[in-house]
């Protein structure tokens, strides 16, 4: 019977370290979020809506460049991130969350200011709910994560359709399904940082840079979430 309470305080330091390691992800991301919320919203309440508005209308092209350069980001991170020291790795992130925001920041001009603020906080909720979810419950969410990530494939490929057809309906569809996927992608990825958690030092770099890609991927499931739900529930300017 000795061994027992040696096992227990075992077990209560790696529960320990896991909470640790996920606790880090989360400022990390929760960062990166109140960066992008932050950086969006300044030109708006700067500048005012109808010289803002100017503004957008001008530099229309340099918005799609930069949202270029976002998906380079994400790319360059995924694939670079072992062969780059983690400090580089956490001035992308933020770097991201800066450049997001701008990209984001015209979504002010299409839905009105309480209607934004409100999905947000629906969003929070619900992306809370789904990550807490995520984190204890005992199933393996791996197989679904792989569905999940297919399934947002095939969506990507109906929004591309639908800048053809411009279906209302087609419209309301997608943005329905993409919240389902990105609660799905939201719990999934929760589970998997949770799991890695168990194995890895997050004070050494390896843990560092998987602490800034666990917090890149949070961050992307609750941008899209977001931005599928605004949507459904904003209402336009």
């Amino acid at each position: 019977m000795e061994p027992i309470p040696v096992m227990q305080g075992q077990y209560s330091v790696a529960e320990e370290t896991t909470r640790s390691f996920v606790l880090k992800v989360y400022i990390w991301m929760a960062f990166g979020l109140f960066l992008t919320a932050a950086v969006s919203a300044a030109p708006f309440l700067i500048l005012g809506a109808e010289r803002y508005a100017e503004l957008v209308y001008e530099y229309i092209t340099v918005i799609y460049i930069l949202m270029l350069i976002e998906l380079a980001i994400v790319f360059g991170l995924t694939f670079a991130i072992n062969k780059i020291p983690s400090v580089f790795g956490f001035i992308a992130f933020i770097f991201y969350s800066a450049l997001n925001g701008i990209t984001l920041s015209p979504i002010f001009l299409v839905y009105t200011g309480v209607s934004i603020f409100s999905t947000f906080f629906v969003c929070a909720m619900m992306f809370a709910g789904t990550s807490l979810l995520g984190y204890i419950t005992k199933m393996d969410l791996t197989r679904i994560g792989g569905f999940l990530t297919m399934a947002l494939i095939g969506l990507i490929g109906a929004m591309v359709v639908n800048l053809f057809l411009r279906s209302d309906t087609m419209s309301w569809i997608v943005s329905f399904i993409g919240v389902i996927i990105f609660v799905g992608l939201t719990a999934y990825d929760t589970q998997r940082i949770k799991n890695m958690a168990a194995w890895i030092d997050s004070s050494s770099e390896e843990g560092k840079k998987a602490s800034v890609m666990g917090a890149l991927a949070l961050y992307l499931d609750f941008i899209n979430m977001f931005l599928f739900l605004l949507r459904l529930l904003g209402r336009r300017n």
